[in-house]
């Protein structure tokens, strides 16, 4: 009995460690918490929807906006510190986004529900090579709602050259899917 109580201890310390301690971000058993198996989901064309507006202050202090990349295919990655799935995505999406740049494909990160020091670590730490919007309150978030749960950590979305919704991961992508996605989508003409 003492080394089961002592291994449940461990287990919610670990639990713990990993959430950290902000209070806006999901803890254990918060049922708005969505996970996702990052399986990419290719909409047809004649079902894709446009993209909302998105628009914000970056993490290190500019702006960034959707709308500045028309015509070409975006990478929207939303992320945070915290997520251990978006953690171990983010070297995937380091090396397509470098990959890709030449072929006129951008990345922009949402960090959705973090402190901005915990993201600006995380940033350093991952050197992503693209911008990521600070979204704590998850308004960016929220704008997709219907195409992604507000609280679905890591999602990535890949935007049409003609601003449409062309696919969708909940959960951390994969390289090779994700790769073959955005090539899909960037070769659509």
């Amino acid at each position: 009995m003492r080394a089961q109580s002592f291994a449940a201890a461990m287990l919610l310390l670990a639990v713990a460690g990993c959430a950290g301690n902000q209070g806006t971000q999901p803890q254990s058993g918060d049922t708005r918490f969505v996970a996702g198996d990052g399986k990419i989901t290719l909409f047809e064309i004649s079902d894709r929807r446009p993209a909302p507006a998105v628009e914000g202050e970056t993490l290190d202090g500019g702006s960034a906006t959707l709308a500045a990349h028309k015509g070409k295919v975006v990478v929207l990655n939303f992320w945070a510190s915290w997520c251990a799935p978006c953690r171990a995505e983010a070297p995937v999406l380091k090396d397509i986004a470098a990959k890709t740049k030449a072929d006129g494909v951008e990345f922009l990160g949402i960090d959705f529900k973090d402190r901005r020091a915990d993201a600006l670590a995380f940033e350093r730490s991952q050197q992503s090579g693209y911008p990521s919007i600070f979204d704590q309150p998850g308004k960016v978030a929220l704008s997709f709602q219907g195409t992604v749960p507000p609280a679905a950590i890591p999602s990535t979305l890949i935007i049409d050259r003609q601003g449409r919704i062309a696919a969708r991961a909940l959960g951390a992508v994969t390289y090779n899917d994700l790769l073959s996605t955005v090539t899909k989508v960037g070769d659509e003409r």
